[in-house]
């Protein structure tokens, strides 16, 4: 039986409006795609692709920024994001022993599609980020390998993601359940015209007592005892918006998603890899502009509109947390290790006796 999301339960994570898809998606142009390696018992891993845009990335790069949240990470081509504010190339997740090798899979894949690339047009920035699955998957045998990056993009779709136990997060736990791969947007109405922002998380940290359903702490209210696995873990946001803003504004949005992280129960551990990752499709950047001058439309630093987008991220971050719980499910691993999925219909059977103790109260 499929798994449900959150709001398949009745339950809303804030106040603003979803996308259609309620997936980073939504915003147009942003396509993604998984590869899910599931072999024997201990294989349990693969690769999730963030295409911003189908174009060249390359020749028309993006606005970008990085947030380190807590940076117990081993990622590839933040330092450049960071130092110029774009984006070429798509966005790549995996576990973290296979970061290099996605990442030449990646560049296998934008080389196919622009002889330029190494030659004339100078080198090209592939973004690659991780979480560690070792404790599901046998990592140590680096079974990701380039094509299976290559397949991830070339399986690259526009509207449903599939969320849960697939891609990047076939072999995550998150908060002492199976994690993985999460999705959610918010929609963000300007003028006459309606914009998004998207979020994806590849979710792999907390302990069980940690997780907070909508703010009540449905972990510590849970039976059963969690897999004996390190907490400290990681989690990848990607934040996406179609609205036209800069590197500068973009940084701020990235710094959002941390509340929404906080909401489920995270603080942080010591050693957690925690990057937020945010791009605009509202601004194209060409690699050989007509003229010596560039311009990039931004919001407007004064008004109500750049606090609604702070709004939307953190709300988007924290419903994509919460997907990638409830859409996932149980998984047997290495070492005939299981990993239980969240029992959704308990957890939210705990949340709304919280939530009638509330109102009652009231």
């Amino acid at each position: 039986m499929a798994r449900k999301r959150l709001r398949d339960y009745g339950l809303e994570a804030g106040v603003l409006p979803t996308g259609k898809e309620n997936a980073i998606t939504d915003v147009e142009g942003v396509l993604v795609g998984h590869c899910t390696l599931r072999q024997g018992e201990e294989v349990r891993t693969g690769v999730t692709a963030i295409l911003p845009h189908p174009g060249s990335l390359f020749r028309e790069k993006l606005p970008a920024a990085v947030h380190v949240i807590n940076g117990y990470g081993k990622t590839a081509g933040l330092v450049q994001v960071e130092e110029l504010g774009t984006l070429e190339s798509p966005i790549l997740l995996t576990n973290t022993f296979s970061v290099p090798a996605v990442t030449e899979g990646a560049l296998q894949y934008l080389m196919e599609r622009d002889a330029g690339i190494g030659e004339e047009a100078g080198s090209v920035n592939v973004v690659v980020a991780e979480c560690n699955d070792s404790y599901l998957n046998d990592m140590r045998g680096l079974h990701v390998r380039p094509e299976h990056a290559r397949e991830a993009l070339r399986r690259a779709r526009g509207g449903f993601v599939e969320e849960g136990s697939v891609g990047a997060g076939t072999g995550m736990v998150c908060f002492g359940w199976k994690g993985g791969i999460g999705t959610s947007s918010r929609r963000i109405p300007v003028g006459g015209d309606r914009y998004h922002i998207g979020v994806l998380v590849l979710s792999n940290f907390g302990k069980r007592e940690d997780f907070h359903l909508l703010g009540v702490p449905v972990g510590r209210l849970m039976e059963g005892r969690p897999p004996e696995k390190e907490a400290d873990g990681s989690i990848i946001i990607v934040a996406a918006t179609d609205l036209p803003m800069d590197a500068q504004q973009l940084r701020r949005l990235a710094r959002r998603a941390a509340f929404g992280l906080a909401r489920t129960g995270s603080f942080a551990r010591h050693g957690s890899g925690d990057i937020a990752i945010a791009f605009s499709t509202g601004n194209r950047i060409p690699a050989d502009p007509d003229s010596g001058f560039l311009t990039i439309r931004r919001l407007p630093e004064d008004g109500e509109l750049l606090s609604l987008c702070f709004q939307a991220v953190a709300e988007a971050t924290e419903e994509a947390i919460h997907n990638s719980l409830f859409a996932a499910e149980t998984t047997l691993g290495k070492k005939g290790r299981r990993v239980e999925a969240l029992p959704a219909e308990r957890a939210v059977e705990l949340w709304k006796r919280s939530a009638d103790r509330w109102m009652r109260a009231d």
